[in-house]
């Protein structure tokens, strides 16, 4: 594995995913080590502005226009992705998974096709490591409830997170050596711990 390895945080809302690529990359700049941290959607100029779109609470788009709009904010994102590819750690805020979880496993899309236009996209951009946090719905629920402001993808059914989490999980199952899963209502600090201890052997 390169010492310069893609390491991305999944997991449904309120799993801690955001909170622990936080971490890691506060941990990572006070090592000096040369990264770089994104999110999906998001993350360059453009694919910021898609987010805005997609994560409105006006909008109302039909599953694949959803999809379609999340793959063109990854393709505004693969040419900074590229350039410091195997250059610098790179840390992703969802991903590819995040994409089959939610638009297959929770909504239904064909999965042929959102691999086939994921494929186009990275082409040989490889990740190296997955952490998957997952979470219970009374946690989940608590979390959201925390949150100053929800966007359209905090308010739907909690059945539809419950397909999206069991999604990630199979996914994670086929990858189990490039996977680790969080469990996100364990203490707070345990994780931290383990997953920085985790980066520490990537890196």
């Amino acid at each position: 594995m390169s010492r310069k390895p893609v390491i991305v945080f999944e997991g449904i809302e309120g799993s801690g995913k955001s909170y622990h690529i936080n971490n890691v990359s506060n941990y990572l700049k006070k090592r000096k080590i040369k990264h770089i941290k994104i999110r999906e959607p998001g993350g360059s100029k453009n694919s910021e502005k898609i987010r805005k779109l997609i994560l409105s609470k006006k909008s109302s788009f039909n599953k694949e226009t959803d999809l379609l709009l999340y793959l063109a904010a990854r393709n505004e994102n693969i040419s900074l992705l590229k350039k410091y590819y195997k250059k610098k750690v790179i840390l992703i805020d969802r991903f590819i998974d995040s994409t089959i979880s939610y638009q297959h496993y929770g909504f239904g899309v064909n999965l042929k096709l959102i691999k086939t236009i994921n494929n186009h996209i990275l082409k040989n951009f490889k990740v190296d490591y997955t952490f998957l946090n997952i979470v219970n719905k009374k946690n989940m629920l608590k979390r959201l409830r925390l949150r100053k402001s929800l966007n359209r993808y905090d308010k739907f059914n909690k059945k539809f997170y419950e397909n999206v989490q069991k999604g990630f999980l199979k996914l994670a199952k086929k990858q189990n050596k490039k996977y680790k899963i969080i469990n996100s209502n364990l203490d707070i600090s345990y994780n931290k711990s383990l997953i920085v201890k985790i980066v520490n052997k990537l890196i």
